[in-house]
């Protein structure tokens, strides 16, 4: 059963709020990126909005400057991580589509070749 999380007891707004620890990589007003705790490859970043959407499907037009913000930070990140063979980017969106963490965020994974379908 889908259950949203709210900004109180969700685990990464606490990452944000500096409740719980992670290893940042990109940190602005709008846009948080830290390390996976659970890597599916060699690269494995979280981009994160710090505004609380819990997924992308309850994003709204007036989110739409702050995503584009979340895009140049995917392409920071990929440049900073060297990633110039290739990555892959992944938003999974509801329980079925794989989500387990209410709070948009986008898989950033390289340094190994991705196969198709992913699974």
């Amino acid at each position: 059963m889908y259950n949203p999380s709210t900004m109180s007891d969700c685990l990464f707004c606490k990452i944000v709020n500096g409740e719980i620890p992670a290893e940042i990589v990109y940190r602005d007003e709008n846009v948080v990126a830290f390390k996976d705790v659970n890597p599916q490859a060699p690269v494995h970043v979280l981009v994160i909005p710090v505004k609380h959407i819990d997924k992308l499907t309850s994003s709204e037009a007036a989110d739409g400057k702050m995503l584009a913000e979340v895009f140049s930070v995917i392409q920071k990140i990929a440049a900073d991580m060297k990633l110039d063979e290739g990555f892959r980017v992944v938003s999974n969106c509801g329980p079925a589509g794989g989500q387990t963490v209410f709070h948009l965020h986008f898989h950033v994974m390289g340094k190994r070749a991705m196969t198709w379908p992913p699974g």
